[in-house]
Protein backbone atom coordinates (compact mmCIF):
# COMPACT_ATOMS: atom_id res chain seq x y z
CA UNK A 1 0.00 0.00 0.00
CA UNK A 2 3.06 2.49 1.05
CA UNK A 3 4.37 1.11 -2.14
CA UNK A 4 1.73 2.38 -4.38
CA UNK A 5 1.21 5.66 -2.30
CA UNK A 6 4.66 6.34 -3.25
CA UNK A 7 4.15 5.43 -7.37
CA UNK A 8 1.26 8.00 -6.92
CA UNK A 9 3.19 10.79 -5.87
CA UNK A 10 6.15 10.37 -7.96
CA UNK A 11 3.65 10.27 -10.83
CA UNK A 12 1.69 13.29 -9.29
CA UNK A 13 5.21 15.09 -9.15
CA UNK A 14 6.26 13.99 -12.81
CA UNK A 15 2.79 15.05 -14.75
CA UNK A 16 3.60 18.40 -12.32
CA UNK A 17 6.93 19.00 -13.70
CA UNK A 18 5.70 18.30 -17.22
CA UNK A 19 2.83 20.35 -17.23
CA UNK A 20 5.30 23.41 -15.67
CA UNK A 21 7.52 22.13 -18.12
CA UNK A 22 4.53 22.99 -21.14
CA UNK A 23 4.06 26.15 -19.29
CA UNK A 24 7.41 27.35 -19.40
CA UNK A 25 7.13 27.12 -22.54
CA UNK A 26 4.42 28.26 -23.95
CA UNK A 27 5.02 31.37 -22.19
CA UNK A 28 8.38 31.67 -23.41
CA UNK A 29 9.07 35.20 -25.83
CA UNK A 30 10.27 34.35 -29.88
CA UNK A 31 12.81 37.07 -29.86
CA UNK A 32 12.52 38.60 -34.07
CA UNK A 33 15.72 41.59 -34.73
CA UNK A 34 14.23 43.83 -37.42
CA UNK A 35 16.54 45.64 -39.13
CA UNK A 36 15.05 48.81 -40.22
CA UNK A 37 16.65 52.50 -41.45
CA UNK A 38 18.16 55.56 -39.97
CA UNK A 39 16.18 57.82 -38.05
CA UNK A 40 13.90 60.70 -39.37
CA UNK A 41 12.96 58.02 -42.64
CA UNK A 42 9.64 56.07 -43.54
CA UNK A 43 11.08 52.66 -42.41
CA UNK A 44 11.66 53.17 -38.70
CA UNK A 45 8.58 54.63 -38.07
CA UNK A 46 6.81 51.65 -39.86
CA UNK A 47 8.75 49.53 -38.36
CA UNK A 48 8.39 50.75 -34.42
CA UNK A 49 4.77 50.68 -35.20
CA UNK A 50 4.76 47.39 -36.52
CA UNK A 51 6.63 46.12 -33.76
CA UNK A 52 4.65 47.72 -31.14
CA UNK A 53 1.03 46.28 -32.47
CA UNK A 54 2.22 42.72 -33.08
CA UNK A 55 4.19 42.42 -29.61
CA UNK A 56 0.89 43.85 -27.64
CA UNK A 57 -1.26 41.41 -30.02
CA UNK A 58 0.97 38.09 -29.02
CA UNK A 59 3.16 38.18 -25.88
CA UNK A 60 4.88 35.28 -27.18
CA UNK A 61 6.52 37.16 -30.01
CA UNK A 62 9.01 39.97 -29.47
CA UNK A 63 10.42 41.92 -32.12
CA UNK A 64 12.97 44.39 -31.34
CA UNK A 65 13.39 46.93 -33.85
CA UNK A 66 16.82 48.52 -34.54
CA UNK A 67 18.34 51.09 -36.67
CA UNK A 68 20.31 50.51 -39.67
CA UNK A 69 21.16 52.54 -43.04
CA UNK A 70 18.36 50.85 -45.05
CA UNK A 71 17.96 48.44 -47.59
CA UNK A 72 21.58 48.35 -49.16
CA UNK A 73 22.60 47.39 -45.66
CA UNK A 74 20.08 44.95 -44.71
CA UNK A 75 19.63 42.63 -47.65
CA UNK A 76 23.52 41.50 -46.29
CA UNK A 77 22.54 41.35 -42.74
CA UNK A 78 19.69 38.94 -43.72
CA UNK A 79 21.41 36.88 -46.43
CA UNK A 80 24.17 36.49 -43.18
CA UNK A 81 21.58 35.86 -40.89
CA UNK A 82 22.55 38.79 -38.68
CA UNK A 83 18.87 39.80 -38.60
CA UNK A 84 15.43 37.88 -38.95
CA UNK A 85 13.40 40.03 -40.49
CA UNK A 86 13.59 43.81 -42.18
CA UNK A 87 12.30 46.50 -44.10
CA UNK A 88 13.59 46.65 -47.76
CA UNK A 89 12.34 48.69 -50.64
CA UNK A 90 10.86 47.91 -53.76
CA UNK A 91 13.61 48.12 -56.23
CA UNK A 92 16.54 46.81 -54.21
CA UNK A 93 14.80 43.79 -53.64
CA UNK A 94 13.78 43.26 -57.22
CA UNK A 95 17.12 43.51 -58.08
CA UNK A 96 18.08 40.83 -55.21
CA UNK A 97 15.15 38.65 -56.19
CA UNK A 98 16.49 38.62 -59.84
CA UNK A 99 19.89 38.39 -59.28
CA UNK A 100 20.73 41.83 -60.63
CA UNK A 101 24.45 43.01 -60.28
CA UNK A 102 24.63 40.11 -58.08
CA UNK A 103 25.28 36.14 -57.78
CA UNK A 104 23.02 34.74 -57.16
CA UNK A 105 19.48 35.34 -56.54
CA UNK A 106 18.89 35.57 -53.10
CA UNK A 107 17.26 33.45 -50.93
CA UNK A 108 15.19 35.71 -48.90
CA UNK A 109 10.98 35.76 -48.67
CA UNK A 110 8.60 37.96 -48.34
CA UNK A 111 6.91 38.30 -45.09
CA UNK A 112 4.83 41.04 -45.59
CA UNK A 113 4.36 43.89 -48.40
CA UNK A 114 4.37 47.17 -46.08
CA UNK A 115 2.77 50.15 -48.26
CA UNK A 116 2.73 51.74 -52.14
CA UNK A 117 5.51 53.96 -52.51
CA UNK A 118 5.00 56.76 -55.47
CA UNK A 119 8.20 58.40 -55.93
CA UNK A 120 8.29 61.95 -56.30
CA UNK A 121 10.08 65.35 -55.33
CA UNK A 122 9.36 67.96 -52.78
CA UNK A 123 10.50 71.84 -53.22
CA UNK A 124 9.65 74.91 -51.35
CA UNK A 125 6.14 76.37 -51.49
CA UNK A 126 8.22 79.88 -52.79
CA UNK A 127 10.20 78.20 -55.20
CA UNK A 128 10.49 78.93 -58.95
CA UNK A 129 10.49 74.71 -59.63
CA UNK A 130 7.86 73.33 -61.50
CA UNK A 131 8.88 70.00 -63.36
CA UNK A 132 11.66 67.93 -62.74
CA UNK A 133 13.36 69.42 -65.60
CA UNK A 134 13.59 72.51 -63.81
CA UNK A 135 15.75 70.85 -61.47
CA UNK A 136 18.35 69.83 -63.65
CA UNK A 137 21.61 71.22 -62.83
CA UNK A 138 20.27 71.70 -59.50
CA UNK A 139 21.69 70.34 -55.84
CA UNK A 140 18.73 67.57 -55.06
CA UNK A 141 19.29 65.70 -51.76
CA UNK A 142 18.17 61.95 -53.30
CA UNK A 143 17.92 60.20 -49.47
CA UNK A 144 19.79 58.37 -47.23
CA UNK A 145 23.15 56.67 -48.41
CA UNK A 146 22.50 52.74 -48.17
CA UNK A 147 18.53 53.29 -48.44
CA UNK A 148 16.30 52.60 -51.49
CA UNK A 149 15.62 55.67 -52.30
CA UNK A 150 18.26 56.81 -54.27
CA UNK A 151 17.63 53.55 -56.47
CA UNK A 152 14.00 54.61 -57.25
CA UNK A 153 14.69 57.63 -58.05
CA UNK A 154 17.50 56.16 -60.32
CA UNK A 155 15.05 54.23 -62.42
CA UNK A 156 12.42 56.68 -62.67
CA UNK A 157 15.17 59.40 -64.26
CA UNK A 158 16.47 56.94 -65.91
CA UNK A 159 13.30 56.31 -67.85
CA UNK A 160 13.00 60.07 -68.86
CA UNK A 161 16.75 60.06 -70.19
CA UNK A 162 18.19 61.54 -66.94
CA UNK A 163 21.55 60.33 -64.98
CA UNK A 164 20.85 60.89 -61.61
CA UNK A 165 24.94 61.50 -60.71
CA UNK A 166 25.37 63.32 -64.04
CA UNK A 167 22.76 65.63 -64.74
CA UNK A 168 21.78 66.93 -60.67
CA UNK A 169 23.83 67.81 -57.85
CA UNK A 170 23.24 64.86 -56.02
CA UNK A 171 23.17 64.74 -52.69
CA UNK A 172 23.30 61.39 -50.18
CA UNK A 173 22.32 62.11 -46.73
CA UNK A 174 23.70 59.98 -43.79
CA UNK A 175 20.23 60.18 -41.71
CA UNK A 176 17.05 60.53 -43.92
CA UNK A 177 15.79 63.42 -41.41
CA UNK A 178 18.72 66.10 -42.46
CA UNK A 179 16.78 66.51 -46.14
CA UNK A 180 13.99 68.90 -45.34
CA UNK A 181 16.39 71.17 -43.50
CA UNK A 182 18.29 71.26 -46.22
CA UNK A 183 15.77 72.41 -49.04
CA UNK A 184 14.28 74.77 -46.40
CA UNK A 185 17.46 76.93 -45.98
CA UNK A 186 18.15 76.75 -49.48
CA UNK A 187 21.46 74.00 -49.51
CA UNK A 188 19.12 71.92 -51.88
CA UNK A 189 16.74 72.79 -54.41
CA UNK A 190 14.53 69.44 -54.00
CA UNK A 191 14.15 66.47 -51.51
CA UNK A 192 13.56 63.33 -53.24
CA UNK A 193 10.98 60.89 -51.47
CA UNK A 194 8.30 58.02 -51.83
CA UNK A 195 5.26 57.01 -50.27
CA UNK A 196 2.35 57.77 -48.34
CA UNK A 197 2.86 59.57 -44.76
CA UNK A 198 6.34 60.04 -45.47
CA UNK A 199 7.90 61.89 -42.59
CA UNK A 200 10.45 64.01 -44.99
CA UNK A 201 7.41 65.31 -46.76
CA UNK A 202 5.29 65.68 -44.11
CA UNK A 203 7.76 67.67 -42.27
CA UNK A 204 8.21 69.88 -45.46
CA UNK A 205 4.35 70.51 -45.77
CA UNK A 206 4.05 71.78 -42.10
CA UNK A 207 6.90 73.84 -42.50
CA UNK A 208 6.48 77.87 -42.82
CA UNK A 209 8.21 77.82 -46.44
CA UNK A 210 5.28 75.35 -47.54
CA UNK A 211 5.96 72.60 -49.83
CA UNK A 212 5.05 72.07 -53.54
CA UNK A 213 5.10 68.19 -55.15
CA UNK A 214 7.04 67.26 -58.20
CA UNK A 215 6.11 64.41 -59.86
CA UNK A 216 6.80 62.78 -63.55
CA UNK A 217 4.16 64.17 -66.01
CA UNK A 218 1.77 61.53 -67.76
CA UNK A 219 4.16 61.76 -70.77
CA UNK A 220 7.23 60.97 -68.56
CA UNK A 221 5.01 58.01 -66.66
CA UNK A 222 4.60 56.62 -70.10
CA UNK A 223 7.95 56.66 -70.76
CA UNK A 224 9.06 55.20 -67.69
CA UNK A 225 7.10 52.66 -67.59
CA UNK A 226 7.98 51.39 -70.85
CA UNK A 227 11.68 51.01 -70.05
CA UNK A 228 11.12 49.91 -67.02
CA UNK A 229 7.83 47.73 -66.55
CA UNK A 230 8.26 46.38 -62.76
CA UNK A 231 7.26 50.32 -61.74
CA UNK A 232 3.88 50.48 -61.57
CA UNK A 233 1.57 53.74 -61.73
CA UNK A 234 0.82 54.74 -58.20
CA UNK A 235 -1.36 57.69 -56.76
CA UNK A 236 -0.62 60.00 -53.61
CA UNK A 237 -4.42 60.48 -52.69
CA UNK A 238 -5.48 64.04 -52.25
CA UNK A 239 -4.89 64.92 -48.12
CA UNK A 240 -1.86 62.15 -48.02
CA UNK A 241 -0.01 65.49 -46.79
CA UNK A 242 -0.75 69.08 -44.91
CA UNK A 243 -2.01 71.44 -47.54
CA UNK A 244 -1.77 69.08 -51.10
CA UNK A 245 -5.57 69.13 -52.27
CA UNK A 246 -5.32 67.01 -55.01
CA UNK A 247 -4.47 63.77 -55.87
CA UNK A 248 -0.23 63.24 -57.07
CA UNK A 249 0.06 60.65 -60.17
CA UNK A 250 3.38 59.35 -60.26
CA UNK A 251 5.07 55.32 -60.79
CA UNK A 252 7.05 53.53 -57.56
CA UNK A 253 6.44 50.01 -56.38
CA UNK A 254 6.01 48.09 -52.72
CA UNK A 255 8.06 47.90 -50.03
CA UNK A 256 8.03 44.84 -48.77
CA UNK A 257 9.21 43.26 -45.13
CA UNK A 258 11.69 40.41 -46.15
CA UNK A 259 12.74 37.63 -43.82
CA UNK A 260 16.41 35.40 -43.59
CA UNK A 261 16.71 32.42 -45.50
CA UNK A 262 15.53 29.90 -42.55
CA UNK A 263 13.61 31.37 -40.37
CA UNK A 264 11.59 28.74 -39.34
CA UNK A 265 8.00 27.99 -41.14
CA UNK A 266 5.70 28.05 -37.67
CA UNK A 267 7.63 31.35 -36.39
CA UNK A 268 7.02 32.93 -39.92
CA UNK A 269 3.23 31.46 -39.81
CA UNK A 270 2.82 33.14 -36.63
CA UNK A 271 4.06 36.72 -37.75
CA UNK A 272 1.71 36.83 -40.16
CA UNK A 273 -1.56 35.66 -38.24
CA UNK A 274 -0.54 37.71 -35.52
CA UNK A 275 0.11 41.08 -37.85
CA UNK A 276 -2.57 40.13 -40.30
CA UNK A 277 -5.11 39.92 -37.22
CA UNK A 278 -4.63 43.42 -36.00
CA UNK A 279 -5.05 44.91 -39.55
CA UNK A 280 -7.44 47.36 -38.13
CA UNK A 281 -5.51 48.38 -35.12
CA UNK A 282 -2.55 48.87 -37.31
CA UNK A 283 -3.98 51.05 -39.24
CA UNK A 284 -5.44 53.03 -36.75
CA UNK A 285 -1.91 53.72 -35.60
CA UNK A 286 -0.18 54.53 -38.88
CA UNK A 287 -1.83 55.87 -42.08
CA UNK A 288 0.57 54.20 -44.48
CA UNK A 289 0.21 50.73 -42.56
CA UNK A 290 -3.74 50.86 -44.13
CA UNK A 291 -1.75 48.87 -46.86
CA UNK A 292 -0.65 46.35 -44.77
CA UNK A 293 -2.81 43.52 -45.98
CA UNK A 294 -3.08 40.35 -46.61
CA UNK A 295 -4.52 40.65 -49.67
CA UNK A 296 -1.59 43.26 -50.84
CA UNK A 297 0.74 41.23 -49.99
CA UNK A 298 -0.07 38.36 -52.79
CA UNK A 299 -0.73 40.89 -54.88
CA UNK A 300 2.25 42.98 -54.63
CA UNK A 301 4.68 40.06 -54.31
CA UNK A 302 6.75 39.66 -58.04
CA UNK A 303 6.21 35.62 -57.58
CA UNK A 304 3.61 33.88 -55.28
CA UNK A 305 6.74 32.12 -54.54
CA UNK A 306 8.77 34.57 -53.06
CA UNK A 307 6.36 34.57 -50.15
CA UNK A 308 8.00 32.44 -47.10
CA UNK A 309 6.10 28.92 -46.74
CA UNK A 310 4.86 29.92 -43.78
CA UNK A 311 3.07 33.12 -44.93
CA UNK A 312 2.01 31.50 -47.69
CA UNK A 313 -0.07 28.41 -45.48
CA UNK A 314 -1.63 31.20 -43.64
CA UNK A 315 -2.34 33.40 -46.30
CA UNK A 316 -4.21 29.85 -48.06
CA UNK A 317 -5.98 29.29 -45.06
CA UNK A 318 -7.40 32.56 -44.83
CA UNK A 319 -8.34 32.06 -48.61
CA UNK A 320 -6.34 35.27 -50.04
CA UNK A 321 -3.97 32.84 -51.47
CA UNK A 322 -4.33 29.58 -53.56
Amino acid sequence: MKFAVVICAVALMSAGGASAQEGDKAMSKTTISFATATPGGGFPLYGNALAEVVNAADPTLSIEPRNTKGSNENIPLLEAGSVDIATVAGEPAYEAFKGIGRAPATKMKILTAMYSSPGMFVVRADSPYKTIQDLVGKPVAFGAKGSGLPILSRYILDGIGLKQDEDFKSIYLDHAGDGPPMVQDGRAAALWGAGIGWPGFTKMAESATGARFIAPTADEIAKIRAKHTFLKPLTVPAGSYPKQTEAIASVGSWSYVLVRDGLPDDVAYRLAKTLHGVEATFCKKLAQACETTAANTVAAAPDINLIHPGVLKYLREIGVAK
